[in-house]
């Protein structure tokens, strides 16, 4: 991998995008025996197979499984190359530049917005980009280099990152239709849940506070679906699926809404 060129890399996307050797070759402005013959000496210089050529009648070019493993990785390469070109190519007398930061769903992200609007005034030529998943995507993309900041609900590795606690404190509830029985409740207890059809999180971390909030072993409830982005989740909710278990602030439950949200009691247990 030392030796390769990001001009081949970006041969090879090109390909992987087309899923055509033959339109890859017109998007890059070279002829189809020039990319071919580029991307078999990639594949020989790395060993293994990248791409599953169609076959007669046939001119779909697919990715094998190394091929898919490349695409992304190359994808992030690139990417770091042009953040990095940026930066160097800033003046030195200008503050300026890319800040990108990984969010997970959480209304903290206000804090940054607050903060980005009083520098954007004194620095008009900060650009800000968010990347938007659930805290397993934030880490991997802080480990790779993709972000510089990231926002996350849970604990993290002090080893591995700098970390500071966001002065505002998220709230765990319950979303809900509001013709739900339980929506005549201010607060939802354990108990309500214990026999209900329930939405979690998908993320790990997330399962301990939540286990030790409702004082069940969640294989022994009623889970009918899990999330890693909340408004996927809110759509199930809508259609009467279930109960979702989420932070407050991330769905609109006002007006017109079908939707409500109830906090969790007590709070203290789900942190």
């Amino acid at each position: 991998m030392s030796n390769l060129e990001l001009r081949v890399l970006q041969y090879f996307l090109a390909v992987a995008r087309e899923q055509n050797i033959s339109a890859a070759a017109e998007s890059l402005h070279l002829s189809q025996p020039a990319l071919s013959t580029q991307l078999k000496a990639l594949e020989s210089e790395l060993g293994k197979k990248l791409l599953i050529r169609g076959t007669k009648g046939s001119r779909k070019v697919l990715l094998t499984e190394e091929g898919m493993l490349l695409r992304k990785r190359a994808e992030e390469i690139l990417e770091l190359v042009r953040m990095t070109e940026n930066e160097i190519s800033q003046s030195d007398e200008v503050i300026a530049g890319d800040v990108y930061i990984g969010a997970g769903e959480s209304d903290m992200i206000r804090i940054f917005a607050r903060v980005a609007k009083k520098l954007q005034k004194k620095y008009p030529d900060i650009h800000y980009h968010i990347l938007s998943g659930n805290a397993d995507f934030v880490k991997e993309h802080l480990d790779r280099g993709l972000i510089d900041f990231g926002v996350v609900y849970g604990p993290v590795n002090s080893e591995i990152y700098s970390s500071m606690k966001l002065p505002d404190q998220d709230t765990w509830g319950v979303l809900m239709r509001k013709d739900s029985p339980l929506a005549q409740k201010e607060v939802i207890v354990p108990r309500d849940l214990w026999n209900q059809p329930l939405i979690l999180s998908a993320q790990k971390h997330d399962a301990g506070p939540i286990a030790n909030w409702i004082k069940q072993d969640l294989s022994k409830l009623k889970v009918v679906a899990s999330y890693n982005l909340v408004f996927n989740a809110s759509l199930l909710v809508d259609e009467g699926l279930g109960y979702a278990i989420c932070l407050d602030k991330l769905i609109n439950v006002s007006g017109d809404s079908n939707l409500c949200f109830r906090p969790l009691e007590p709070m203290g247990n789900i942190y």
